[in-house]
């Protein structure tokens, strides 16, 4: 569900972009206004990933082993 901040972020950024204000900026993971040239180089495809991308994620330090390790337990664990 997305909290009503979350709206207001969405709905200030479109109308930033319609209204063509200097308040508006591309932010990855959530909006770019791609140019025709970027769209025809994409055949066309409007999928957003393919314009928006991805926010990157915060590293938490936890080593990818320990992780699975704490997801799914030691070996032998699920036989008991």
């Amino acid at each position: 569900m997305w909290k009503t901040a979350d709206i207001g972020t969405v709905a200030d950024t479109f109308h930033n972009w319609l209204n063509q204000t200097y308040d508006y900026e591309n932010v990855t993971g959530l909006c770019k206004s791609a140019s025709l040239a970027d769209i025809k180089k994409h055949k066309f495809v409007m999928t957003p990933g393919r314009y928006v991308g991805i926010q990157d994620e915060e590293d938490d330090y936890i080593p990818f082993e320990e992780k699975i390790e704490n997801l799914t337990g030691k070996p032998g664990d699920r036989c008991n």
